[in-house]
């Protein structure tokens, strides 16, 4: 599955919701599901700089290919974190940095989330592109 056909298929469910509060639980269901984060990784190394929440995302390259996992503090932000880990893992350094994420304003998330969340959200995203942009940087040596 590419990056955009896993943003359209976000976009899916999110469209069964009618309710912001709705979009809100389901948001907190795919937290609930996201996979434990090795205590290995819940350090300050990992931990997302601009987020309110405690936010650790890390990665694993194998065979060219990029896998996230992520945990926060903060159910909400744990939710974001796993939309995140869905949309980018499985994916090269090169799909993950030229990337066009859509996704977050299409479900309405932008203007339905408190401005240090979205701030969060920017941080998240900016942490999984410049992990991508360091393993094109070690490809390229």
């Amino acid at each position: 599955m590419t990056i955009n056909q896993a943003q359209d298929e976000i976009i899916e469910e999110f469209s069964l919701y009618d309710d912001w509060m709705d979009k809100y639980n389901y948001l907190i269901e795919l937290g609930s599901e996201l996979k434990p984060l090795d205590n290995a990784f819940r350090n300050d190394r990992y931990l997302i700089n601009g987020c309110q929440s405690r936010v650790w995302i890390a990665s694993e390259e194998n065979n060219g290919l990029i896998t996230f996992s992520a945990d926060s503090d903060a159910i909400i932000t744990k939710g974001l974190a796993a939309l995140l880990v869905r949309v980018f893992s499985g994916h090269t350094a090169q799909e993950i940095h030229d990337a066009d994420i859509y996704f977050i304003d299409r479900i309405g998330m932008s203007e339905n989330l408190s401005p240090t969340r979205a701030n969060g959200l920017v941080s998240m995203i900016k942490q999984i592109k410049l992990y991508a942009l360091a393993y094109l940087t070690k490809q390229n040596r």
